[in-house]
């Protein structure tokens, strides 16, 4: 028996405490690599999506014929064990992206870490709680909506009107910013669905702002959003910044990127 523990120690692997990943922009998205219920491949990392989805094309051409399943899903050298996992169609969200996508992973998985995105270079970093490198010189706010979702302070401006509200904190959304479609419409819009995600219209808005930072005359979009959140914001805007997301104590860094 003494002989066998030393080999018994080599194998027992020590629990990752942190792990990082290089990432890319495509289609103003952050895309990463992963393997999810043992699917490798490229998806989209959603700080704002509640749930972890595979694409249906990728789950057929595995031989899944199921609408949900559970699995392992690996990231950044991190694992998060039996996550519940829909299988979606998601032609209309990923049809493009030059390479294909496999899916997409939310806040699900990443609400055991501390997520550390870097837009230039792209680069995504997970940590367990309290072992997350030291993030100084940014603005730390805590989640403005109640649940998991990471949210901040925002206000939209149309010219005579302003509003503030919680502005989800999206790296896979699809444009810089989309209001609550309960908050905002397009009066001239001729086909309004069109301003909805993934639709090809965008309506232009007075003014912006976010932690600190000013936007006129901006692109947007609608979405219908969770209740209470004036918006939605993603890369385009974020980038100008290297985000952190606490999810454990639900705290958001932004530090302006240097």
């Amino acid at each position: 028996m003494k002989r066998l523990l030393p080999l018994l120690a080599l194998a027992v692997a020590p629990r990752a405490h942190a792990g990082e990943v290089a990432c890319v922009l495509d289609q103003g998205v952050v895309v990463v690599p992963a393997v999810v219920a043992g699917a490798a491949g490229d998806y989209i990392l959603d700080t704002a999506a509640p749930r972890t989805l595979v694409h249906e094309t990728r789950a057929q051409t595995d031989g899944i014929a199921a609408e949900a399943l559970r699995g392992e899903v690996r990231l950044a050298g991190m694992t998060r064990r039996a996550v519940d996992l829909a299988v979606v169609d998601l032609d209309a969200r990923v049809w493009s992206f030059p390479t294909p996508v496999a899916g997409v992973i939310g806040a699900d998985v990443l609400g055991d870490y501390v997520v550390d995105v870097r837009f230039a270079p792209c680069r995504v970093r997970l940590s367990r709680p309290g072992r997350a490198p030291s993030l100084r010189g940014g603005a730390v706010y805590r989640f403005s909506l109640s649940g998991a979702l990471p949210s901040l302070p925002g206000a939209a401006a149309d010219g005579p009107r302003a509003t503030g509200g919680a502005v989800l904190v999206s790296t896979g959304a699809d444009t810089g910013l989309r209001l609550s479609s309960a908050l905002a419409q397009a009066p001239g819009a001729e086909k309004p669905a069109e301003l909805l995600p993934y639709g090809i219209w965008r309506a232009w808005l007075r003014g912006f702002s976010l932690s600190g930072r000013l936007w006129e005359h901006l692109p947007v979009g609608l979405a219908e959003l969770p209740e209470g959140a004036l918006g939605s914001v993603g890369p385009p805007l974020l980038a100008g910044w290297d985000l952190r997301i606490d999810y454990p104590r639900r705290r958001i860094t932004l530090r302006p990127h240097a």
